[in-house]
Parts: structure tokens; sequence; C-alpha cells
């Protein structure tokens, strides 16, 4: 059974670099281009890939990757798969051109369109909070950039993502296939309504702030499952709320911590 990481008490870049010199990290900073140096197998849909499934490898930037990987086991995620695959993921890759010098601090990045990629900190406690088997389903609200939905598909092959601005969801199809994460499934719409047609799901993460946690939502979550939503309007405190349903479906949610985030566009918005 995997555990929740605690809420640490985070302080800023010096002490990043205080963790990285500890543990004989050395960050550089040449910019590489993005390319593939392994994909994973096969193509078609998660069910089909299952046996075949493999992570992809990248060789690019990777001391900055295990540097983080360092920091966040530091400061409170101590899952190891999830920090292997923050520490595989090439956030760069992420992140628009003007942003990849600062692609492995420990902070948001706007990515257009008024989105932003959250920062590692955030993404690998929420990650870890899903606590996601190897045969998991996830569904992703948000896309973005795709650097979830691509943390995600190194835990599991079953990941599905939507995302309402079709731009942004139109630029990860190349970005996920150049990088070799053929699993993912992705489609353009409302992340309200989740994705009932791929249902139930073990794990539902959101990333864009809601009012309230969506009922669609809540009716797509497998028995068992646990869903990670930051909860609270666009002038509102929010906070990051774990939701769970047991096996009799009776829902339970705790807040975790105080965040702030891009709110939810579409049907969410109605009545704000």
């Amino acid at each position: 059974m995997r555990r929740r990481a605690s809420i640490p008490n985070r302080s800023g870049r010096g002490e990043r670099q205080d963790v990285l010199r500890r543990t004989g990290v050395l960050l550089v900073g040449i910019l590489l281009a993005c390319g593939v140096a392994g994909a994973v197998a096969g193509s078609g849909s998660p069910e089909a890939n299952n046996a075949a499934w493999d992570r992809p490898r990248f060789d690019e930037r990777w001391v900055e990757r295990d540097g983080l990987a360092h920091y966040l086991r530091a400061v409170g995620i101590d899952d190891d798969e999830v920090l292997a695959a923050i520490g595989h993921v090439p956030r760069h890759c992420f992140v628009p051109a003007a942003y990849q010098a600062a692609a492995y601090d420990d902070t948001p990045l706007p990515i257009g369109y008024g989105q932003t990629i959250s920062q590692p900190y955030i993404v690998a406690l929420m990650t870890e909070a899903l606590a996601i088997q190897s045969t998991s389903r996830v569904l992703e609200i948000g896309t973005g950039s795709g650097y979830q939905a691509a943390i995600l598909a190194e835990l599991t092959p079953f990941v599905y993502t939507i995302e309402i601005i079709e731009e942004l969801a139109e630029a990860v199809d190349e970005r996920f296939e150049s990088l070799g994460y053929r699993t993912i499934r992705r489609t353009i719409g409302d992340g309200y309504y989740g994705w009932a047609e791929h249902a139930p799901f073990d794990g539902i993460i959101v990333t864009c702030a809601a009012g309230h946690v969506p009922p669609p939502l809540i009716e797509q979550l497998e028995p068992g499952g646990r869903m990670i939503i930051p909860v609270g309007g666009i002038y509102q405190v929010q906070y990051l709320v774990l939701v769970t349903k047991d096996e009799d479906r009776i829902i339970r949610s705790e807040r975790l911590l105080p965040v702030r985030f891009v709110p939810m566009t579409g049907r969410a918005l109605e009545g704000e």
C-alpha cells in the first residue's frame, strides 16, 4: 500500500540547492533537443498494449531530473515509483523554449493560453495521493502541456486525459509521439463531465480548480478509487482535496493543503 506524503514546510531555491549539494548532484544548464532514446512498444489502445508496455528511455538533462527527484524526497515525497517517474520524465520538453532553463526548478511555469505547468512538488504530491498501481485506470482533467499525463504513464499504461483548449490538446499529440508515450489516450472536451466512455477509473486527477467536486467525476470513480482535485473559486482560497469512494460507494473527502490553480473552465464556471 502506498503512503501519502506528509505536508512539509517548504522553503525556496536555497533549500533545494543545499539538498542537491548534500546528495552530490551537480545541476547542469545545457539545453538539449527533446529527442527519443527509446519508445513505448506497440501502438493503439492501452488495453491492446498492456503486455508489451514499457517505459521510454531518456538520456538528456538526466542530472537535473535526478536532482529534482532527490529534492522532492527531501521535502516529503517518499513513494519510490513516483520519484522515479519524476526523475525520468524530461520536464524541459513540456515547457516553452523561453522557460526551459527553469524547467527543473520547483515552480509552476506558463505554457500559453493562460495555463501553467504545475510545480514538480504538487505534481508529485497529487500523483502519490492516487496510489497508482500498474493496472490502474487513471483519468486526468486538464492535459495542459502533457507533463502530468507523462508522469502517470510512467506508472500505468491506462492513462486517459481531457483538455478543453483545442490548441493545447493538439500540441501534446506530437509531444507524446516523439517522447514515446503512445499508450496515453487524450480527447478534447469539458473535463467537468469526465470521460464516461472509459469509466470507471481507479484514479482521477484534476489539474484545475473547481468550485465544487463535479458529480460526474464522482460517479465515474471506481469503488475503492481515489480522486485528487483542487477545490475553490477564482477569488477564494483553494484546497487540494483527496476524495475516496469505498466499496459501499460511500464518499469521503480530506483537505490536504492550500493551493493555487488555474480555474476549470466550461461547465464549472457557470454560476461562479
